[in-house]
């Protein structure tokens, strides 16, 4: 094995590690209150001109504290939450960062208003995100 692939395997190796943790399997953090109450299925965000600017299959609610970086992989910190709404700051590694505050309307729609880096460009994003129907 050459020394960059034994490096990327031992990145690989400790990335793994560090996402299982010392129970040695992989747990998402705590939900917030807030996102235990949203639905799964097909959102759509709309931004202020009520134009479509993403549909996504949500599955993991925390998905909507990055809406710049989609389903890219990121760590998450919650700086603030409740009943009603949650503040989150996340890094993506090669990808950008931000800082997003969801408000919780009802389990099918909430307000979003984020802002960071993509990829080195900055970002400002206010959007409605809205439960529209199953996943195809």
């Amino acid at each position: 094995m050459t020394r960059f692939a034994l490096a990327c395997h031992m990145a690989l190796f400790g990335f793994t590690l560090f996402l299982a943790g010392p129970g040695g399997a992989a747990q998402a953090p705590a939900p917030s209150p807030m996102l235990t109450r949203l639905e799964a299925g097909r959102w759509e965000l709309r931004g202020a001109n009520n134009g479509l600017l993403r549909a996504i299959c949500l599955g993991n609610p925390i998905l909507l504290a990055q809406p710049q970086h989609g389903s890219t992989v990121c760590s998450r910190d919650v700086v603030d939450a409740d009943e009603g709404s949650m503040t989150v700051n996340y890094v993506c590694p090669g990808a950008g960062r931000g800082r997003t505050t969801i408000r919780f309307e009802t389990p099918r729609l909430v307000q979003i208003d984020s802002q960071g880096l993509d990829h080195g460009v900055p970002f400002a994003l206010r959007a409605e995100a809205r439960r529209v129907g199953a996943c195809a």
